[in-house]
């Protein structure tokens, strides 16, 4: 195990660009990437079953809980209408859809537009592939670092989170991943040109599309001072495109809002923003100083874990892109302020905390990693409708 120590492929170029013919390397790598893809959709079936059955017995519409609901609705109502939309609670709580990144509703209008979906229901047509996609680029990563098994389970373990419900949602978070996740994959291999557009495309999905603007940059850096040499052209093209999408939204909401601060701005009148963990300490700390003091425990055992995780991937070597984009999902993710029961699925896209959970079940016997990994598919799929009929994701 732990087979990668190098930073990215050893050519910083494009490698391979035009060397074999594109379709059947594509065909290749699907069936190589098969069994994960099949263990990936079991798992998720399972979540729609579970939900599907708990919708029936609580009286409610499986359908509209995936597609009609919290963030959903926002996304449908910009794909239909545009962006212009504002809901006013009182005080400073002023709710503007200029916080949601447009390249989802983007995608709802133009499959709409296409074929007899609505907004919502394209946008469920958006995640169930972008999640497909999201798993197979998790599998090539798990695959590249550690062996076929590895990836395997890492994109199972993926699949199985307590909130993985979410990558079923008419949400942006599947988008996002497979988006992520495949930038990521082009910068281990050096394909800069590629990542760099991932990463810009990400940008345009949610703001944490800065963690993949990192992973390319300090990656690239990294690379430039260990082999002492300057930029190709290819790299230096790919760190330029990957921040674009990104600073191309926030300037139009600046634009749009006549203010260099807009989205900060906008940010905050959901409540939202960054302010160091400050607001998530003082939730915890008052959790364990009331009644609910065993809440309080459980977030502290929650957030040692993924800290934990994070510093068994740093030991274990894993390569740079990996923690420098897992690591700022993380940090933005336990220093942002707002709703607090939003954390589990702001973490969600920090798929490389799950590679050293990955690694141990990989080195089990078949039987065995199974019988490990089911309780928790289980689990995932039962806590998954609980949440979605319960306070759910905001």
């Amino acid at each position: 195990m732990g087979r990668v120590t190098h930073l990215v492929s050893p050519a910083g170029t494009d490698a391979g660009a035009g060397s074999v013919a594109a379709a059947p390397r594509v065909r290749g790598a699907l069936r190589h990437a098969a069994p994960a893809l099949l263990v990936y959709a079991g798992v998720r079936a399972l979540g729609l079953v579970v939900l599907a059955v708990w919708g029936a017995v609580d009286g409610k519409d499986p359908h509209q809980l995936l597609s009609a609901r919290w963030d959903s609705l926002w996304y449908s109502r910009i794909a239909e209408d545009g962006y212009g939309y504002t809901l006013h609670l009182g005080g400073d709580k002023v709710h503007s859809d200029l916080a949601f990144f447009p390249l989802l509703p983007w995608l709802e209008r133009g499959l709409s537009a296409l074929f007899p979906l609505s907004a919502a229901d394209a946008g469920l047509v958006v995640s169930a592939v972008s999640s497909l996609c999201a798993a197979w680029a998790v599998f090539l990563i798990g695959d590249r670092c550690h062996g076929r098994r590895a990836g395997i389970a890492l994109a199972a373990l993926w699949a199985a989170l307590p909130v993985g419900i979410v990558q079923s949602m008419a949400y942006s978070e599947s988008l996002f991943t497979a988006l992520a996740a495949w930038g990521v994959y082009c910068v281990l291999t050096g394909r800069w040109v590629w990542a760099g557009s991932l990463a810009a495309l990400a940008g345009l999905t949610r703001p944490v599309g800065a963690a993949v603007v990192a992973a390319v940059w300090i990656t690239a850096a990294a690379v430039l001072w260990r082999e002492r040499r300057k930029p190709g052209a290819r790299m230096l093209l790919g760190a330029v495109l990957a921040p674009l999408g990104w600073l191309a939204y926030v300037a139009w909401v600046g634009v749009r809002t006549g203010s260099v601060t807009g989205y900060l701005d906008v940010q905050g009148g959901w409540g939202n923003g960054f302010d160091g963990g400050v607001a998530f300490g003082s939730f915890v700390a008052g959790r364990l100083a009331g009644p609910a003091w065993p809440a309080g425990v459980g977030l502290l055992i929650g957030v040692a874990l993924v800290v934990w995780l994070y510093a068994k991937g740093v030991r274990q070597r894993q390569p740079l892109p990996l923690l420098v984009y897992g690591g700022t999902v993380l940090l933005l993710a336990l220093t942002a302020k707002g709703y607090f029961g939003s954390k589990p699925r702001l973490m969600m896209p920090a798929f490389p905390l799950l590679l050293p959970l990955a690694v141990a079940v990989a080195r089990l016997r078949t039987v065995r990693a199974v019988l490990t990994v089911a309780p928790v598919v289980l689990v995932s799929a039962v806590y998954g409708a609980f949440w979605l009929h319960g306070s759910g994701p905001p």
